[in-house]
């Protein structure tokens, strides 16, 4: 089996730390693209690959300055920061204290240190197989908000949410709930939108979110399992199937489907994972 991206990108990161690193290099050494690998990184390690890298960094050299690191500037144009000052502030932001008060102390406690990740090599016993759709554009509206790898615990609140009005979209067409992920950002944060189809936009009211998914081909994903596992399933696809599948991921909106078997009070019923695809 190849090696997934996610894991080719800590083993670089770890490896070049001290070294100028950059999203493009990240990807490169990945072997796939910038959207492909923020997607992966994050499915995999619940932190977008840019913020893993500054937390490493800051982590190292406050190792450093915990040893009595003489020359600070030194640590900060390691870090890969331009100046004392920019390094100074990112560093008091992280950890709540100054680099001279850490090399003062000579002790780390306390700090909310960022430890190298190590991979789980185990996400799916099976990977899943998909089926593919060729789909027309869909229309979606409901609620949304931006989230980040690090704050997606989020997304039930925004569904609890958008349940309890559901019935106030107009020109919806159905029951089938879908949970939109778009406009991402190489920093990994994206729109999660949590929606039902409607016929058009014209008569929404300004509290709702919208987008338009467009015409595609996608690869169609099960998830049997509870929602709460649904990372497990991500994870596997982003990082096992796609490497190996021989497709294209589209830098276009993606989304999971719940139909009528999913029941949100309990999280049981399971759902499906669409990706956009060149094949």
């Amino acid at each position: 089996m190849s090696t997934n991206p996610a894991q080719k990108a800590l083993w670089y990161i770890e490896s070049h730390l001290t070294a100028p690193l950059s999203l493009d290099d990240i990807a490169r050494m990945a072997g796939v693209s910038r959207f492909h690998i923020v997607r992966a990184f994050a499915a995999a390690t619940g932190v977008s690959v840019m913020r893993y890298v500054r937390l490493r960094r800051l982590s190292e050299a406050a190792r450093a300055l915990a040893k009595g690191a003489p020359d600070i500037l030194t640590l900060a144009l390691e870090a890969d920061y331009g100046s004392h000052e920019a390094f100074t502030r990112a560093f008091r932001d992280q950890f709540g204290v100054t680099p001279e008060m850490v090399r003062a102390d000579a002790r780390l406690d306390g700090l909310a240190l960022q430890e190298p990740i190590l991979m789980d090599q185990t996400p799916l016993d099976d990977c899943p197989v998909p089926r593919f759709v060729t789909s027309e554009a869909l229309l979606v509206a409901g609620l949304g908000d931006r989230v980040s790898v690090d704050s997606g615990a989020g997304i039930p609140a925004l569904w609890r949410r958008f349940n309890a009005i559901t019935h106030e979209v107009p020109a919806r067409r159905g029951t089938v709930a879908y949970g939109v992920c778009c406009n991402g950002d190489d920093a990994g944060n994206f729109d999660y939108i949590a929606g039902i189809e409607v016929a058009d936009f014209s008569d929404l009211p300004r509290t709702f979110s919208r987008v338009r998914v467009p015409a595609s081909t996608f690869a169609v994903f099960t998830h049997a399992g509870h929602i709460s596992s649904i990372r497990r399933t991500v994870h596997t696809i982003w990082n096992r199937w796609l490497p190996q599948s021989g497709c294209t991921i589209v830098d276009a909106p993606n989304f999971e489907r719940y139909d009528q078997r999913f029941d949100p009070l309990t999280g049981n019923g399971g759902l499906e994972i669409w990706l956009p695809v060149i094949r």
